[in-house]
């Protein structure tokens, strides 16, 4: 994973190489005058500047400064000649003070603000001291208001100084803002996402964003990166776990016999039994089983998942009527998974819509099993469709995610 710094561009390099324009008459309201002692002197400092002199350009400064009687407008003129002066000369302490005066003052517009903050933040991130550049990028956001590019740099500064935490928050941010007004994150800010969940190890968070990648960027690379992240979140709520196993099969992920006895088994513990003995057939069709010293255990697991199935074919009707009691539809969910799962794919889907209609304990987990067994059935854009209706930055969703680069996939092929 190769991260892209953004370079400051040339209008923003600019402020911290030389000073912000700032000139009297701009600045200043028009009954304001300078006291003729402090302009002799600016004037001086401006020349000296322009001869980059700075330490004589400063003295002058110092000069102006020391006249008695100074209004407050000769105070902001000569703050502003200091602020230039630093600036250019790369004395950042003292262009941050007087940076910070000019834009405390109710004389600076709102756009000058603006720049100075900008320059402030820009100045420290040149210097890489991005501790001071994230605070600065975070100030200009606070008291300007939003700007993508600043906080670009911002998730960079904090980047830079290895506070994942906080760049993963602004990025996030920006990814989701990006999102919901229905347009594309570039591949960068998502790597930059993936990069900062990882160093944070927020397995959960790292594969939704490898979903998002896959989804926009699809790469090999980023496809075998979630599947990484599916099989080590150890956040993943266990009702989950059938599915990983399931969408690792279909990208023949699959190739321990562990992997297919474990899958198999864990359907079967879950009530779909039917489902169970379909993965150990997948196992025995590719030759992961059926071989070595487990196959004889192997037949035995199959021979009892197999019984298990015929047991639940037959209590099919007994279930229904059962869960069409129950205050919630999730027992019904599983009815109409087995009717599906037994070559009933009509009256199984209608009955898992109808659960989700009475209401499940969670309709986005509800709504993967529903496209899941779509898929079985054969019915790939109506499985598609379903698992567009997975919602949130769960789990599921993100499984969601994956069946549909999966079958669309599998359907332009």
């Amino acid at each position: 994973m190769t991260l892209r710094f953004i370079r400051l561009p040339f209008a923003i390099r600019a402020l911290c190489l030389a000073p912000l324009c700032f000139t009297a008459v701009s600045i200043g309201h028009a009954e304001d005058n300078l006291n003729p002692a402090v302009a002799k002197s600016l004037e001086a400092a401006g020349n000296s500047l322009s001869a980059h002199n700075y330490t004589q350009a400063m003295q002058d400064v110092t000069t102006a400064d020391s006249v008695s009687g100074k209004s407050d407008y000769d105070s902001y003129v000569i703050e502003q000649m200091r602020g230039a002066i630093a600036a250019q000369s790369g004395d950042r302490a003292v262009m941050t003070s007087s940076y910070d005066k000019l834009i405390a003052s109710s004389r600076t517009p709102r756009d000058t603000k603006a720049q100075l903050l900008q320059a402030e933040a820009t100045v420290a991130y040149t210097a890489k001291d991005y501790p001071a550049a994230a605070a600065g990028f975070e100030r200009y956001l606070k008291e300007i208001g939003p700007n993508a590019d600043i906080e670009k740099y911002l998730i960079q500064a904090y980047y830079l100084q290895k506070d994942y935490a906080n760049a993963a928050r602004v990025q996030k941010k920006l990814v989701d803002e990006t999102l919901k007004a229905k347009k594309l994150p570039s591949e960068n800010e998502l790597l930059m996402l993936a990069s900062c969940q990882t160093q944070l190890k927020d397995t959960a968070g790292q594969m939704h964003t490898y979903t998002l990648l896959a989804t926009y960027y699809p790469k090999p690379d980023y496809w075998e990166q979630l599947l990484h992240s599916l099989v080590t979140n150890n956040k993943l709520p266990p009702a989950l776990q059938l599915d990983v196993y399931r969408i690792r099969l279909a990208a023949g992920n699959l190739k321990q016999p562990s992997d297919f006895i474990d899958a198999a088994e864990i359907a079967t513990q879950m009530g779909l039994p039917r489902v169970g003995l379909d993965i150990m057939s997948q196992g025995y069709t590719l030759g992961v089983l059926g071989q070595g010293a487990g196959a004889d255990r192997q037949v035995k697991l199959r021979n009892f998942i197999s019984a298990a199935a015929d047991k639940k074919q037959a209590s099919l009707a007994t279930d229904e009527a059962t869960a069409a009691k129950a205050k919630t539809g999730d027992q019904l969910l599983f009815v109409g998974y087995n009717y599906v799962s037994f070559g009933q794919a009509d009256k199984g889907l209608s009955l898992m819509k109808q659960a989700i209609e009475k209401g499940v304990a969670d309709v986005g987990m509800a709504r993967l099993r529903l496209g899941e067994a779509q898929m079985d059935a054969g019915q790939t854009a109506n499985a598609i469709a379903t698992f567009q209706t997975v919602e949130g930055d769960s789990a599921a969703h993100d499984i969601a995610q994956l069946w549909i680069l999966k079958l669309k996939s599998a359907s332009s092929k």
